[in-house]
């Protein structure tokens, strides 16, 4: 029944397993913040997955031996992003700008994304269908229109 809500609700019951482990739970009680590997270029609307030599800034003396840092190490020397594989994918055909959520003050990491900061794995926790999405916007009395998020045919 719980995996039934769950996927009625586009919430994943496990999450995916990833090419190399990573902790978020670990890195961010390091007192790493979300923006420090997930940066936002201009303009602003999507966040980044960190470049492997982010990672190996740290790695490249801290745990080095450990068969995970080896592959990730493996990436960066060959100049290849590590392919993780996505938790949260937003169809092309929406709008969602990162930057004007976060700047509502109304939205923060964990609104749709979840308790990160408490996982070792990450799964998808928030409700990104449009029924979340549109729950969110009626709580926060944003704008509702069609063409808020959605490209006018």
């Amino acid at each position: 029944m719980i995996l039934w809500l769950a996927a009625l609700a586009g919430l994943a019951a496990e999450p995916p397993t990833q090419p190399i482990p990573y902790s978020h739970k670990q890195h961010l009680a390091l007192g790493l913040k979300c923006k420090d590997c997930h940066t936002q270029p201009d303009p602003g609307e999507l966040m980044t997955l960190p470049a492997t030599s982010r990672c190996m800034a740290c790695h490249a003396g801290v745990k080095k031996d450990s068969p995970a840092i080896q592959k990730l190490a493996a990436f960066d020397r060959d100049k290849r992003p590590v392919p993780w594989v996505r938790v949260y994918q937003i169809p092309s055909y929406v709008f969602f700008s990162h930057q004007a959520h976060l700047e509502s003050g109304t939205a923060t990491c964990e609104t749709c994304h979840g308790k990160v900061a408490e996982r070792d794995r990450l799964a998808k926790e928030g409700d990104v269908s449009m029924g979340g999405c549109m729950s969110c916007h009626r709580a926060n009395k944003a704008s509702l229109d069609c063409t808020f998020c959605h490209e006018q045919r």
